[in-house]
């Protein structure tokens, strides 16, 4: 369960982050939208609203509550999906920074990880 654990800190803490980071662009805090360069705000609006889940889905997972599990996994779909979407805006000429498909990728990796291991612990499991 010590992997368990490690991923749901992991969760926590880039939930936190997404939010800080994402809340910054959408808000206009200090110069963040400008740094942000050619960002695309569906992206951008997605990924902050998903940090709210992140850290839910973290706190259920250092719990070990099943529907975690789920929940994990409808992030891993969504996240998906809207990387798919990125890429239509990306071969239809629209605007974007290669950080975003790069962040995209990572928390596409980061959610599948996240749910295998929730589910291999938590569904697998008798009870």
């Amino acid at each position: 369960m010590i992997t368990l654990r490690i991923f749901s800190v992991i969760a926590v803490v880039f939930g936190l982050l997404t939010l800080k980071e994402g809340g910054s662009v959408i808000f206009n805090m200090g110069s963040a939208r400008q740094a942000a360069g050619n960002f695309v705000p569906y992206v951008v609006w997605f990924n902050f609203l998903s940090g709210f889940f992140y850290i839910a889905a973290g706190t259920g997972l250092w719990m070990q509550k099943r529907w975690a599990v789920s929940m994990s996994i409808i992030l891993l779909f969504s996240i998906a999906i809207t990387y798919i979407f990125l890429g239509i805006h990306i071969l239809n000429a629209g605007p974007y920074e290669m950080r975003t498909v790069y962040a995209m990728a990572l928390r596409t990796f980061l959610w599948g990880m996240i749910s295998i291991v929730s589910y291999k612990q938590l569904r697998l499991q008798p009870g």
